[in-house]
């Protein structure tokens, strides 16, 4: 059965909740999640899987940015880590299922898998929580053999390939850069949905799954200016920094 995809499109995702350091609202936080909800924007955020196999709301490889704790996250349990504050704020790193209920289905959310982990671990255990989730979420990541998991193991969830032709892949050889970057791996994990960088907009390859009917989802709008940009290439913007 072909899904329905049109809930996709028209959509301003806030990039990882709407979230403004200036006034003490770090990015990643039940804080930042709670300012989505108050606007009824959807939401971008993402997932690590740590030692203890608790999955944790976090951008970062590392936790120093946010933390100032200087220590890789995939090494981590959640008692480690529990008791850091965001930026110096009241805001500790959420556990997935502490989203999941904050949002209670208000609000569509989109998923972003980080791929320190070969596929698979982090994909089993976020099914775990999604599986049981009443609201209306997808899933994304640049690892396409992250989405390819989900294909074999839940082709009913919405699933889409991030990609942009910069560094993001600097830890992969040329080759792996070259194939990442095209999303030439699209065929094995057939995405529903692309997201892609607003500043490796045009792509031929974007344009040519937009002409094929798939939801086109551009990132990251920071100005008035990069979303008269995105409306040229997109269906729906994952944004931070402005008021939309």
């Amino acid at each position: 059965m072909k899904k329905n995809l049109e809930f996709l499109k028209g959509k301003y995702f806030t990039h990882r909740g709407l979230h403004n350091k200036a006034i003490g609202i770090p990015e990643n936080s039940l804080l930042a999640f709670k300012e989505s909800l108050k606007r009824n924007r959807p939401i971008e955020f993402d997932i690590h899987l740590l030692l203890d196999g608790n999955i944790v709301v976090f951008h970062d490889d590392n936790l120093y940015r946010m933390t100032g704790y200087n220590k890789d996250i995939k090494t981590c349990t959640y008692n480690d880590i529990k008791q850091l504050k965001l930026l110096d704020t009241k805001e500790k790193i959420p556990l997935l299922q502490e989203v999941l209920k904050l949002v209670d289905g208000e609000v569509l959310l989109d998923i972003e898998l980080k791929y320190s982990q070969p596929a698979g671990k982090l994909e089993e255990k976020v099914c775990e929580y999604l599986d049981e989730y009443k609201g209306q979420f997808v899933v994304s990541s640049f690892n396409p053999l992250s989405i390819r998991w989900f294909k074999k193991h839940r082709p009913h969830y919405i699933r889409g390939t991030i990609a942009y032709e910069t560094k993001v892949y600097e830890r992969l050889g040329m080759i792996q850069k070259f194939i990442y970057k095209n999303m030439l791996l699209n065929f094995i994990c057939k995405p529903d949905f692309i997201a892609y960088r607003l500043h490796s907009l045009p792509n031929k390859r974007v344009e040519n799954y937009k002409k094929q009917g798939y939801p086109i989802l551009v990132w990251t709008i920071k100005s008035d200016d990069d979303l008269k940009k995105a409306k040229k290439y997109g269906d729906s913007f994952i944004y931070e920094k402005i008021d939309i």
